[in-house]
């Protein structure tokens, strides 16, 4: 199959409208650009992500319905808060934004390889450095063991990836990340694609057009300067 995509001039922040996305493969939307911080901004601002494997074109992507968490769902169960009392672990923000992502870019036993490249990790890292992109961290006796990271498009979090090396940690890290939301945003988290494991946490199924919505009300929305100052915290229990 012959699959005809918009490509993104570099000279320009502009993308096609989300409407434009194909439906096989669900949400393929242009490939081509690059990604600079302001590019990367404008996507998420439109309700668009970068998603591509090693070897293929840069590709943008809108896909028909998004996996959300909303405010409140991500509480530890009693499996977790069993975990957490009789361990020691330390949750912490914004401390190692370049090794969470390093880690979320090791491939999974079930993959061949990861999207997260290089040239992505450098992208995150330079929208970190200008306040826009944000990561959790869960350690254990110094060692970091469990995370995630994503982007912050006004009040709305949009989660990127994560990881965890010892297990639970990326629940603890979500459940961390929701909590932390809560203190001064509405609590909402854009998880992209809907998988098993996030399904099972609780989040739901949002189509294209209500998400877009839900963007709409969130992207305006003022977030204090100092909500993602390096910090650790505790996770309510």
């Amino acid at each position: 199959m012959v699959i005809y995509l918009p490509e993104l001039s570099k000279a320009s922040l502009e993308f096609p409208p989300v409407s434009q996305a194909l439906t096989e493969p669900d949400g393929l939307l242009a490939m081509g650009g690059d990604l600079s911080p302001e590019r990367l901004l404008k996507a998420y601002q439109s309700g668009i992500f970068p998603w591509f494997s090693p070897g293929d074109p840069l590709l943008w992507w809108s896909p028909s319905q998004r996996a959300i968490f909303k405010p409140g769902v991500l509480k530890p169960n009693r499996t977790l808060r069993k975990l957490l009392h009789h361990s020691s672990f330390q949750i912490s923000i914004n401390k190692a934004f370049a090794l969470v992502i390093k880690a979320c870019s090791a491939p999974r036993p079930s993959q061949q390889g990861t999207w997260i490249v290089p040239d992505i990790q450098q992208a995150y890292i330079a929208l970190h450095q200008q306040g826009h992109a944000h990561s959790i961290e869960v350690w254990s006796d110094g060692e970091l063991v469990g995370g995630c990271y994503g982007v912050m498009v006004g009040q709305l979090f949009c989660g990127e990836s994560m990881f965890n090396t010892l297990p639970n940690t990326a629940k603890i890290a979500l459940a961390a990340l929701q909590q932390h939301l809560s203190s001064f945003a509405t609590g909402y988290i854009d998880c992209q694609m809907m998988n098993p494991f996030l399904q099972q946490l609780g989040a739901e199924p949002l189509a294209r057009r209500t998400y877009l919505t839900l963007l709409a009300n969130h992207k305006t929305l003022f977030c204090p300067a100092d909500s993602w100052r390096k910090q650790d915290i505790q996770l309510e229990l």
